[in-house]
């Protein structure tokens, strides 16, 4: 009876297990960076869960945070403390920033202009005090029927009580403090 293998059929075995030995090796040091990517788009502690440090001696603290809705922008405008940025909001986020007693012109980067967009605060070391960036979305909105068009949105700071402020800060998302 002749032999239902032929030759090369040890030469294919060998190539395959070859194949399968490369394609293992890759897959191994393919899941870090897989993993890393799914650690990437998990979501943020909220900021209740967080251990966040007390106030420094002789600082104050200001809060700075965003809703998301259905109509609130998804651009992360640059908040601002007396022109030097002191970070970028995300929408649904909340940060801090401990800085030093004084007067403070507290205003986010927006496309428009409005003497309304802005506060001023006076902090006092041990203070806390909380800001609130609330968008406009398309509050400039152009283009033509053939094409997408265009959008601007503007964005205004609102000083919060602690008490209705506190809350809101607790269920959003943390994304750090200095």
């Amino acid at each position: 009876m002749p032999s239902l293998r032929r030759p090369e059929d040890t030469q294919w075995r060998s190539y395959l297990r070859t194949i399968l030995a490369l394609m293992r090796r890759l897959l191994q040091a393919g899941g870090g960076p897989v993993l890393l990517a799914t650690a990437a788009c998990s979501q943020l502690p909220t900021t209740a869960s967080v251990a966040v440090p007390p106030i420094p001696a002789g600082e104050a603290r200001a809060w700075f945070y965003r809703d998301d809705g259905p109509y609130e922008s998804q651009v992360r405008p640059d908040v601002r403390m007396n022109d030097a940025v002191v970070g970028e909001l995300e929408p649904r986020g909340a940060f801090y920033r401990d800085t030093a007693p004084g007067h403070y012109h507290v205003a986010v980067d927006s496309y428009v202009t409005d003497p309304d967009m802005a506060r001023d605060v006076d902090l006092v070391a041990g203070q806390q005090v909380y800001f609130k960036i609330v968008s406009l979305d398309n509050f400039l909105a152009g283009g033509n029927p053939n094409d997408t068009g265009w959008s601007r949105s503007a964005f205004y700071v609102w000083l919060m009580r602690p008490a209705v402020a506190q809350g809101d800060v607790a269920r959003s998302p943390f994304y750090g403090g200095r």
